[in-house]
């Protein structure tokens, strides 16, 4: 993104989150182009924290969007509390913010209060949009209400898996002949997402799936399934792009964490529809986002039975990836929207949306 940025119409900076949840202007911006550069780029900016600045952003509204406290210290390196200290205060003004972070506390409404406080535009999804987008249980609530086809599921709380198992697999028994997938409600990339083909399977699955949220999805497997994703942009008048297809590769059973990022997928784009198909996805991903109150981007993943012809809305990404070769920009190149006139367009729509909330009353006259 900052490479694609405008450097004629924007000033960039970079606002680094340490795994700890410290943020950090860095000593250099990122240029990481393999996951070894990447990690030692976390290394490098984690130890400039103790040594370099600190960001605050206040959660208040003010032209101090963002504090850096600079600090010199004196003494031991590794004992940054003793020994002279010098702070520096200075401020940095954002006019708006690009979240580029995914799953929680970056993905589900979090980061995005934190700026609704602070009274700064920011790109994507509003708390609500995010919050929902994260939790697929709600997501699938609010589908279902809008009238928009999902594959039959069931919630089941960690606590009640740990009080009664039986009871739990006997009520998903009932519901669902297997296979089933198991999910974690809150999570992304498909971390903690297992395939239960028998009753041994399932219970590992849940078990797996209750180590990341206290609440799991049980949903039933669409058969003859094809993954078909479509972006989505816009405020109040959304736009689809051209739908695309991710054939996982043969080595995973599903478009699990390792196909995603470790084994090589297929994609085609556009996807391999008829024209007919294809306007009922792109029509099917604008409900979808309006459903959640998307606003800004999202990216809407289905689940197609290609023998069936039977769509299946799975969940809606509302900060999807957003490299050169992510499914978000891919889309929308091939829909005619170049990547850096993406990034502006939705610049232009995190302004308009929040000028349209600056009208608002939020005190009675």
């Amino acid at each position: 993104m900052l490479a694609a940025l405008d450097p004629a119409r924007y000033a960039t900076a970079a606002i680094y989150i340490d795994p700890d949840g410290h943020w950090i202007l860095p000593s250099r911006l990122p240029d990481a182009s393999t996951d070894a550069e990447a990690r030692e780029y976390v290394k490098d900016q984690a130890r400039s924290f103790r040594h370099d600045s600190e960001v605050v952003m206040p959660a208040r509204p003010g032209d101090e969007t963002v504090l850096v406290i600079s600090r010199a210290h004196g003494g031991d390196d590794h004992e940054p509390d003793h020994g002279a200290r010098a702070t520096l205060v200075t401020h940095l003004h954002l006019d708006v913010v690009i979240p580029v972070l995914h799953g929680p506390y970056g993905e589900d409404g979090t980061i995005q209060g934190l700026l609704e406080l602070a009274n700064i535009p920011y790109v994507g999804a509003g708390v609500l949009a995010s919050a929902v987008g994260m939790d697929k249980a709600v997501m699938k609530v609010l589908f279902a209400a809008r009238g928009l086809p999902v594959a039959a599921f069931t919630l089941v709380l960690a606590a009640d898996w740990a009080r009664d198992r039986a009871g739990v697999l006997a009520r998903i028994s009932g519901q669902f002949t297997l296979p089933v997938f198991v999910k974690p409600a809150n999570l992304g990339s498909s971390v903690g997402i297992s395939k239960a083909r028998d009753a041994a399977s399932l219970e590992a699955a849940i078990d797996l799936a209750a180590q990341y949220d206290r609440k799991v999805v049980i949903e039933a497997a669409v058969p003859n399934v094809r993954e078909i994703e479509v972006s989505v942009l816009g405020n109040d008048a959304p736009e689809a792009s051209v739908p695309g297809e991710i054939v996982p590769s043969a080595e995973c059973e599903f478009y699990d964490y390792d196909a995603k990022y470790k084994k090589a997928s297929e994609l085609f784009i556009p996807a391999r529809l008829t024209p007919a198909q294809t306007e009922e996805a792109r029509r099917l991903a604008v409900q979808a986002f309006q459903a959640v109150d998307g606003s800004g981007m999202g990216r809407i993943d289905f689940l197609f039975d290609g023998v069936a012809g039977a769509w299946y809305v799975s969940e809606i990404n509302t900060i999807p990836g957003f490299t050169t070769i992510s499914m978000y920009p891919k889309l929308w190149a091939a829909t005619g929207v170049d990547y850096a006139t993406l990034l502006d367009r939705l610049i232009a729509l995190a302004l308009e949306r929040h000028v349209a909330k600056q009208r608002l009353r939020t005190t009675q006259p």
